[in-house]
């Protein structure tokens, strides 16, 4: 009982953390536009240069700020709720279905560690180079980059809340880093693709992040949490390298009359 409070503590601790931070940063971030393009229209439509080479950093950069955006309030909100009601049933679902030893939990477990994923990434990225494919190119690119971003924030995570994996290995229990990059790159190709290839992509991130259950390496809160945050990440991608090179730049200073019965003033605000 005392290591499952612990856990729930753990896990409610780092839901407060995730919310603050988003509560800080979000309205620093509200001026961006909403929509990377129009509903029924491929990412590459407005694909007008955003997505070079040279750019590559500074939109990881983007893209890393985007996430604290009043567009991902309902993922997170979504997600840290179902993550603080999942850990009241982290032990009973780990003494279910963990079974370290299942070829099914191995196996995905090598094809989705972050090395492996990594290289897969990074030729996808490379090949997107080359072709004249404008959706896949530009999905390439949000797939490298999603995965990079979201390894960051996962790492992040990881060491701030310090949780101990169910199997005693070490305390990088909290978020599951194979199931939030699965979720990122699933989330990058349902954009791109729509739901025809999304499904199948986030059916197969599900499976990861079964897999994590199974090799007793996560408990289940750990799981959701990596789903949510993954699935934050690749939507926050694709929305902010689809911004068209014509939207503001920098911060953007707004003047506006306040008239009332009794009340003149002058309203400022400033977006980024």
């Amino acid at each position: 009982m005392k290591g499952r409070a612990a856990g729930q503590r753990e896990v409610m601790r780092s839901a407060a953390l995730f919310a603050s931070a988003w509560l800080l940063l979000a309205p620093a971030a509200r001026g961006e536009d909403h929509a990377a393009e129009p509903a029924g229209e491929s990412p590459s439509a407005h694909d007008d240069g955003r997505r070079t080479l040279r750019r590559f950093p500074a939109n990881v950069l983007r893209s890393a700020a985007g996430v604290f955006h009043a567009d991902n309030l309902g993922p997170l909100l979504t997600g840290a709720t179902t993550t603080a009601a999942a850990s009241f049933f982290d032990d009973d679902v780990a003494e279910y279905i963990a079974d370290p030893e299942h070829d099914f939990g191995k196996s995905l477990e090598d094809g989705a560690a972050p090395e492996v994923l990594g290289l897969v990434v990074a030729g996808v990225f490379t090949t997107g180079r080359f072709v004249e494919a404008p959706r896949f190119r530009a999905m390439s690119y949000d797939l490298l980059d999603a995965f990079l971003v979201n390894g960051a924030y996962t790492t992040v995570v990881k060491v701030t809340v310090a949780r101990e994996r169910p199997n005693g290995e070490d305390e990088k229990s909290f978020p599951s880093g194979h199931t939030s990059n699965a979720f990122a790159l699933a989330a990058v190709v349902e954009r791109h693709y729509g739901w025809k290839a999304g499904v199948p992509a986030y059916a197969l991130a599900s499976a990861v992040g079964v897999s994590r259950l199974q090799r007793n390496k996560h408990y289940l809160s750990d799981v959701l949490a990596g789903a949510a945050l993954g699935y934050i990440v690749g939507r926050t991608v694709v929305r902010v390298n689809g911004r068209p090179l014509d939207g503001p730049k920098g911060p953007q200073v707004s003047l506006s009359p306040v008239v009332g019965r009794r009340t003149r003033a002058l309203m400022v605000a400033v977006t980024f």
